[in-house]
């Protein structure tokens, strides 16, 4: 685990497969595209924008089309795009276009890990990071991370030393004893001990309810986005994304109808029910709300406190479904 949070993992994954004037295409589906965007061009990568528009995943084929057109060194997607509540799907063709080009793929995990179904190995993805307070329910402060076969290969033959000594990989693999036995264990910075035992427990829980088996996390997540949207339906939301099959099940985001103050009722909500509902972020500031149905909050009885403030929240504000 990267010492850091979500964002230590992002810069670490950027900073050390990227080297100045390499290209990167960054998938840019809302809030985490656009701050990659900003990381790999302070690092001084060539960084190419893919957009699609706020609400919506990118198709295979414009992913595709984008490796053929820039053959980057490194393509970045989010999995669980936490600003817009969307899923990108990814899949084994994905990566094998990525291959084809010779470039890098990336996954932000952060949203999604543990909540939704990755294989890292089978999608061919070369590195990912996720957060430890996300669905895995740890305190926050550290960022999973793997690098692949082709990922460690790309960081040992750089021509320049990463552009951050605190997450240079190669320095702080000799502390991980990653590179044993070629490269003896050294002293980096002082470890996050405190946080390793955190997580350490959060996999403990995470593996005696599902025996090992994580289809069973998967399962409980969906089956609990779907409670939460079958109440919600029922007072007359809809979700943000544009299709359902690019909801995210881990973060919902759920449009703030036409007369509604989003604001008022996250307050409400917080004042009536001690729970914090969250506002848009980003692009989607002002139009959703967000809804994390993740870790410990996917269950029965968090899902309806959420329901029963939306409820009550819309009521204070005379809103109605017929309306």
């Amino acid at each position: 685990m990267v010492s850091g949070t979500g964002h230590g993992g992002m810069e670490a994954c950027i900073t050390n497969l990227l080297e100045p004037g390499e290209t990167i295409v960054v998938g840019n589906a809302g809030i985490w595209g656009q701050r990659v965007l900003d990381m790999s061009s302070r690092f001084g990568a060539n960084a190419v924008e893919l957009k699609c528009e706020t609400g919506k995943t990118f198709t295979k084929d414009e992913i595709a089309a984008a490796l053929r057109k820039h053959k980057p060194a490194v393509l970045f997607l989010c999995q669980g795009e936490s600003s817009t509540g969307v899923h990108q799907n990814l899949g084994p063709e994905i990566g094998k276009a990525c291959r084809a080009s010779n470039s890098l793929l990336v996954v932000d995990s952060v949203a999604s890990l543990g909540g939704v179904p990755f294989y890292a190995d089978e999608w061919l993805v070369d590195a990912g990071y996720a957060g430890s307070q996300k669905v895995l329910s740890a305190p926050p402060g550290a960022a999973p991370l793997f690098f692949g076969e082709r990922a460690l290969d790309k960081l040992a033959r750089r021509k320049t030393p990463p552009a951050t000594y605190n997450l240079d990989l190669n320095l702080v693999g000799t502390y991980w004893g990653w590179f044993l036995p070629d490269k003896p264990r050294s002293y980096h910075h002082t470890g996050m001990v405190s946080m390793w035992y955190g997580m350490r427990e959060a996999l403990a829980v995470l593996r005696e309810e599902t025996g090992g088996k994580l289809e069973a996390s998967w399962e409980r997540h969906s089956a609990m986005a779907a409670r939460l949207w079958e109440g919600l339906s029922d007072l007359g939301l809809e979700p943000f994304p544009a299709s359902p099959e690019d909801a995210l099940a881990t973060v919902n985001t759920i449009a703030v109808p036409e007369g509604v103050d989003w604001a008022a009722l996250c307050a409400h909500a917080l004042a009536e029910y001690h729970l914090e509902i969250a506002g848009g972020l980003g692009p989607t500031a002002g139009k959703v709300w967000r809804v994390g149905v993740m870790g410990r909050n996917a269950c029965p009885e968090c899902v309806d406190l959420v329901v029963a403030a939306f409820r009550s929240g819309l009521a204070a504000q005379g809103w109605e479904k017929s309306k």
